[in-house]
C-alpha cells in the first residue's frame, strides 16, 4: 500500500508523515490511537480484519525542540514546486540569490529561489528588473505545515480537519 498516514502529537498538532505499515505498527502496539480510517479499505490477518490508518495520534505528547523548515537547497527547490522561478523550466535547477551576494544578498528563504542554469547564467550579476524578470511568486520562508502538505504530495479528505492552517 502506498498511502501515507498523517501522525498527530498528543495535543493534535501535525508532528509527521509515515507508511500505513508503520501508522498500523503503532496502533498495534498501542503507542497510538486511531483517529481517522480509510473507508472502504482494510488490513488481514489470518484471524483478525484491521481499519487502515488515516490519521493516527500518538500516546504520549513528543517534545520537538525545532518545528521549522530547515534552508537546504532540497526544500528551496520543494518550496518552488522543482520548477524555475523566472521562466518555468524544469530542468537543469540551480540555486539563484534574487539580490547578489556580490551587492550583500544573503542565503535565505527571501532571497533564495530556484532558477534554471540558462535565467541564473542571463541573470549573472544583477537584480532581476534589470534584466527584465519577474518572479513567479515572491520568496519565503515555509511552513511547517505547509512543508508537511507538500512532502506528502497529496493530501487525502480525512487529514483536512487536522491541517488547518488557523
Amino acid at each position: 500500500m502506498n498511502r501515507k498516514v498523517l501522525v498527530l502529537n498528543y495535543d493534535f498538532s501535525p508532528l509527521t508523515i509515515c507508511s500505513v505499515q508503520r501508522a498500523f505498527l503503532l496502533v498495534y502496539l498501542r503507542k497510538a490511537e486511531l483517529l481517522s480510517a480509510v473507508k472502504g479499505t482494510v488490513l488481514r490477518s489470518v484471524t483478525e480484519v484491521f481499519q487502515v490508518p488515516a490519521v493516527i495520534r500518538i500516546s504520549r505528547y513528543v517534545r520537538v525542540p525545532y518545528k521549522g523548515v530547515m534552508l537546504t537547497r532540497q526544500n528551496v527547490f520543494r518550496r518552488d514546486s522543482f520548477a524555475c522561478q523566472y521562466c518555468g523550466s524544469p530542468k537543469d535547477l540551480t540555486l539563484d540569490h534574487v539580490i547578489p551576494r556580490s551587492k550583500n544578498g544573503k542565503s535565505t528563504w527571501s532571497n533564495l529561489v530556484t532558477a534554471c542554469k540558462s535565467c541564473n547564467s542571463r541573470k549573472g550579476d544583477r537584480l532581476p528588473e534589470q534584466v527584465g524578470f519577474r518572479l513567479k511568486k515572491k520568496p519565503a520562508k515555509p511552513s511547517y505545515l505547509m512543508f508537511l502538505k507538500d512532502q506528502a504530495g497529496n493530501t487525502y479528505d480525512e487529514w483536512h480537519p487536522y491541517l488547518k492552517t488557523g
